[in-house]
């Protein structure tokens, strides 16, 4: 327990300071500790955490992005009109189609980050602003309510009726937010190019004199967020069961938050998938616990923000650092 805590030091205090905020909460709200509320809690954070695993990524090489909530509902809309001229289609090309989509948005990023050597905050503050707009003008801001019908068939993998006669579940997003998180711990950890990604995010110029293809390392990183995306944003549209427009904006920079409080560094080479998890759960604990508490919703979006100017104040890698390592890697 002590060696884990000494190699895993914001791991450790994430999961404490997340258990004194729920005890906190378990007296000050009648709602907060129960298996209603917490199974909630599961199913509602799974779609950040899908998006989480695949931040994280470009974040341990060196990245910033912050279109990929955009991009996941473009691909929601696109990948619901393409299974419709296929009649409708199923999980597997539904997860297919949108897992194209996601990748190729994220390829787009990589592309333009390369080609005109511009570091990767602006590239995604402009594919961010294009990728919105596009979409708001195509579909003039109007729902898709008539999806295919295994999209909107709840899968429940759990459940249990309480003695007071409500139940408790656990939803499709939670596998999938599993399977995510499993794949992404075991790609950054047991492969090659995991590890390839930490010593590009690192020290880029180290990377390419000792031989790794740093141009690769772009796309796979923004590669794999798309992905992410793309599967997220299927199973967004599998929980709300309609797709709304602009229903994910502006979940980027909850998920932004959530994934340095987990201990990825602004500026690459650091980062792990359990302190992303735990990132993602203090973030959707705490939201939860202001709301049960009748607490007004924009001070949430101070927490946020004051996350993420501490976390770039206390980085290792300050914005202007961040600016020139990402000019020296290309």
């Amino acid at each position: 327990m002590r060696r884990f805590i000494r190699t895993h030091g914001t791991e450790s205090a994430l999961f404490g300071v997340i258990l004194i905020i729920s005890i906190f909460l378990s007296f000050s709200t009648d709602n907060f500790f129960s298996f209603g509320n917490g199974f909630d809690l599961l199913n509602i954070s799974s779609v950040n955490i899908i998006f989480a695993v695949g931040l994280l990524v470009v974040l341990i090489a060196g990245g910033i992005d912050i279109s990929f909530a955009v991009g996941a509902s473009v691909v929601q809309y696109v990948s619901v009109l393409a299974l419709g001229t296929l009649g409708g289609g199923g999980w597997v090309s539904g997860l297919m189609i949108a897992g194209a989509l996601g990748i190729a948005l994220g390829m787009l990023n990589a592309f333009l980050i390369e080609r005109f050597r511009i570091i990767s905050i602006v590239v995604t503050i402009a594919t961010f602003n294009i990728y919105f707009g596009l979409l708001m003008f195509f579909t003039k801001g109007v729902s898709i309510y008539d999806l295919p019908e295994w999209l909107t068939t709840r899968v429940v993998l759990f459940e249990h009726q309480l003695t007071d006669g409500s139940w408790i579940e656990i939803t499709l997003p939670v596998l999938v937010m599993l399977v995510c998180v499993v794949a992404t711990w075991a790609f950054i950890t047991h492969t090659t190019v995991g590890r390839q990604l930490y010593a590009f995010g690192d020290n880029p110029e180290g990377a390419r004199r000792f031989g790794i293809n740093v141009h690769a390392m772009q796309f796979i990183a923004f590669g794999w967020l798309g992905l992410m995306s793309g599967i997220g944003g299927l199973m967004q549209a599998h929980y709300a069961q309609e797709v709304v427009p602009n229903a994910l904006y502006g979940r980027e920079l909850d998920v932004l938050a959530a994934v340095v409080l987990g201990g990825a560094r602004l500026g690459g080479g650091k980062g792990s998938v359990l302190g992303c998890v735990l990132g993602v759960l203090l973030i959707s604990i705490t939201q939860n616990g202001l709301n049960l508490m009748g607490v007004s919703p924009f001070a949430f979006k101070m927490i946020i923000g004051a996350i993420i100017l501490i976390a770039i104040t206390l980085s290792n890698a300050p914005l202007e650092r961040m600016m020139r390592r990402e000019g020296r890697g290309k």
